[in-house]
């Protein structure tokens, strides 16, 4: 009697996780649907709210709205955390993080008023559209894409300490070029001017006005364009390494980690059945 009620919550736990997780089923792709209407409607909702003449003439509707979505959402987490065996690694995951912040908002505002418009973070998941699409690779390519950041995350790191010590060089140098009169106040100030102008964002609050600094500034502005594009070169040939043709939307009963290839039987991250039942 325990081992066939232990299969009937094996089995149920399995169909959950697929209506939930997957979207080859046309009860898995209703799922996906309702979910992405529902959190594009939960979004509008929290966007209107903030919009006080709507707040002042709809704010309880609006706010009994919230409170709905954020309740559908919960059981949703918790269905999720339900029918995957591995609960902490989905809720470390990067879609179980952002199940999880799409949620907390609304508890949040019953003790920090204005808490509720983080929610609007729930727009994240509708990342889970790709698989609605049938766009698998799409999720393949995102997982590669994070991978490729990993990857280079100690080039990129040098590289951001490069150019942190090069605007404080750059800063003190102008501080003592141009001086507190043309508004270079101090070096913190000085240093904040070159990083706006090394990203070549210019936001013309404070400028150079001595013939040395505007010639400074003029090889900073030109060398700002040389290093927006070596972040980029760096993460592509680390994308390049990890390409991989196909991968489709199977996600794991046990770890509920998705991108795995066509004819995997097996998770490639904790080695579990991807087809136990």
């Amino acid at each position: 009697m325990q081992n066939k009620t232990a299969d009937q919550y094996s089995g149920l736990r399995y169909r959950i996780h697929e209506v939930i997780f997957e979207a080859d089923s046309p009860a898995g792709r209703l799922f996906d649907i309702v979910l992405i209407i529902s959190i594009l409607l939960s979004v509008i909702f929290v966007m209107l709210d903030s919009v006080i003449s709507i707040r002042s003439q709809y704010g309880g509707l609006l706010y009994a709205f919230e409170w709905f979505f954020t309740a559908l959402f919960t059981i949703e987490y918790a269905l999720r955390l339900y029918s995957v065996k591995k609960r902490i690694s989905y809720a470390k995951s990067f879609f179980g993080i952002i199940d999880l912040i799409a949620i907390v908002p609304t508890y949040l505002s019953i003790l920090l008023p204005g808490g509720q418009y983080f929610l609007v973070i729930r727009l994240l998941r509708i990342l889970r559209v790709f698989r609605v699409l049938k766009l698998a690779q799409y999720v393949g390519e995102s997982s590669m894409l994070t991978d490729a950041l990993i990857a280079s995350r100690r080039k990129i790191l040098i590289f951001f300490l490069t150019v942190i010590t090069l605007v404080i060089v750059l800063g003190s140098l102008m501080y003592l070029v141009e001086g507190e009169e043309h508004g270079f106040t101090n070096i913190p100030q000085s240093v904040y001017w070159a990083i706006v102008t090394i990203t070549t964002v210019g936001y013309g609050d404070i400028s150079p006005q001595t013939p040395i600094g505007r010639f400074i500034a003029s090889i900073i502005m030109i060398l700002g364009y040389s290093i927006i594009a070596i972040p980029t070169g760096i993460v592509s040939v680390e994308f390049a390494n990890t390409f991989k043709t196909k991968v489709t939307s199977q996600a794991c009963i046990n770890c509920a980690a998705e991108g795995h290839d066509p004819d995997a039987k097996y998770c490639k991250y904790c080695g579990s059945e991807l087809n136990p039942v």
